[in-house]
């Protein structure tokens, strides 16, 4: 695993960060940020687009839920998203990437 420093939004919410040319998404709630893919897996949507509604991250278009902490989609959807771990040290945010096993040699 890599872990890249990423800044916090300045406001609370959900929205879009790059780390590592990668598009995320960030959503930060009393001071701690949790980090998602940020395309839905059911219809390919923005989740930066979305909202945070009882610690489930809530798809824009379908409103398909992911559990912030697990990635788990709500029961019946039979679908997840990625998340990745987030961590702080000395006041710097970083968020941890694992690279592909073929994009390592």
């Amino acid at each position: 695993m890599i872990w890249h420093e990423f800044k916090l939004p300045k406001k609370e919410g959900v929205s879009e960060i790059q780390v590592d040319g990668k598009k995320l998404c960030i959503i930060y709630q009393s001071g701690t940020p949790h980090i998602t893919s940020a395309k839905c897996p059911h219809a390919g949507a923005d989740l930066s687009q979305g909202w945070c509604e009882g610690g489930k991250l809530i798809c824009p278009f379908h409103r398909h839920g992911f559990d912030i902490q697990t990635g788990r989609g709500n029961p019946g959807q039979g679908n997840y998203i990625n998340t990745y771990p987030v961590k702080e040290e000395n006041g710097t945010w970083y968020v941890g990437i694992t690279k592909p096993w073929w994009k390592i040699f």
